[in-house]
Formats: C-alpha cells, structure tokens, sequence
C-alpha cells in the first residue's frame, strides 16, 4: 500500500498514481487506487478515479468515497456542500478492504499532506498512520519545490511516517538550471530518494503507450527501470524513446 501526496495541487499526483498503477499491471500485479475526497468536480463528470483507469487501464479498481462540487480543500467543500469530510478512519477502513483483493492499494490525496479532509481537522497524513503504509510525494520540477518538498518531509518525520521518495510530476521538455539542480538537490534536502520523474503531457500519450512508458518514468523501487540522468541530453533521449514505444 502507497499513499500518494503532493506539495500541493496541479503538481502531477493523478498522472503518478496512473504511473505507478501501470507499471504494477505490466509487473503482473493487480491495483486499485482510493480516492478519499474528489473535489472540484460535479456530479456526473469524470475525476481522477476515472482518469486513472483511462491511463493504466480498466482492470485497476478504483473507489471515490465522496464527491464536492467546489475546487477546494476536502474539508472546505464538504462543509459548502452541505455534506459530512471523510475521516481518515473511513479512508482508512476503505484502503484495508481493497489491500484484501490487490497486490497494490494507492490511496491518492487531495492537495496536500495536511490538508483538512474532515470537520475535526483529520488529514491524509492520519490515513497514512492508520494503514501504516509509506507515503510517496510527488513535487513540480522547478523553482520553489525544494522549500516545499523540505515541508513535507519533516512533517512525515514529525509524525514518524515513512517517507518513500519524490517523483517529479511533470518533467520540462525543455529543463532549465533550476530543475537540473533540483533533480541532485531534492534527495539533499529531503532525506529521501528521488523515485522518478514523469514527462510533461504525460497524460496526453495514448493510454497503451503511457502504460508502456510507465515502468521508464519510476525507479526500481516503483517497479521501474529509471534512474536519475547525467545530462539534460541523456534525459531528452529517454523521453523521446518513450513517445516513439
């Protein structure tokens, strides 16, 4: 069992947990993702359950436990909905029932580590603590991420979590100085290791091809094969071979 979090939204957690559900199924293991709370999405509409299987394929089982409208913190759109959080306990008790008829359980977060998911101030940080299971952080590439990343990391050692690594959600085509420094610097400042790197447009491969490429995005630990490149060249000519496979 993983859970998945991010230093917060937009930084690539839906594309990784399809990542790491794709390369399990090419392993021969089955998964399933959790998604706690979906939010910013109507009744109806697709989430990121559905853009999961849409990516790693339709034998990943996959759960929503509750549904908000508004694009907010978990425990913010419940309370303007009119509807009840999701306690770390239910997700919890939900991720256990799927680790019975999986290989592998991903339970993916909404924002960040502390984020608020309940009305008494539960977080994905409790869930984790209550599956005891590791918890993988997935952090944008660029300037800034690295304050971001230290964050988490001290809060998964302040409440003795594991911390599994970062995976970089959305590797630039074209990286700069500060992401190249950032792939060395992230395991420095974390004391974790550095588990992977997913393209930019990932999401936007054709789902047999993404499935193929998963395993070159994420370290052997994920079940991959990729490991940190030595030049911004080296790196480009993975991300090519992976469009072309």
């Amino acid at each position: 069992m993983v859970v998945v979090t991010g230093t917060g939204t937009g930084v690539g957690k839906t594309v990784v947990t399809a990542a790491l559900a794709a390369a399990a199924g090419r392993a021969g293991r089955s998964a399933a993702v959790l998604k706690p709370a979906q939010t910013g999405v109507a009744a109806g509409e697709p989430g990121d359950v559905a853009e999961v299987r849409r990516l790693a394929g339709a034998e990943v089982a996959g759960v929503e436990l509750a549904r908000y409208p508004d694009p907010l913190a978990p425990d913010t759109a419940a309370r303007r909905a009119g509807l009840p959080g999701v306690a770390p306990r239910r997700a919890a008790a939900a991720a256990r029932e799927l680790a019975a008829r999986h290989d592998l359980v991903l339970v993916e977060g909404a924002g960040g580590l502390l984020v608020r998911c309940d009305e008494v101030g539960g977080t994905l940080a409790d869930t984790a603590r209550l599956l005891d299971a590791p918890v993988l952080v997935v952090a944008a590439a660029g300037l800034g991420t690295l304050n971001a990343v230290a964050l988490t990391a001290e809060a998964l050692r302040a409440r003795s979590l594991a911390n599994l690594g970062t995976v970089v959600g959305s590797w630039p085509a074209t990286a700069g100085l500060a992401e190249w420094c950032n792939l060395r610097d992230l395991p420095r400042v974390t004391g974790a290791p550095l588990r992977g790197a997913l393209p930019a447009g990932a999401a936007e491969l054709p789902p047999a091809r993404f499935r193929a490429s998963a395993g070159s995005w994420l370290a052997p630990a994920l079940g991959g094969s990729w490991r940190i490149p030595a030049t911004p060249r080296e790196f480009a000519s993975g991300r090519e071979a992976s469009r072309a496979g």
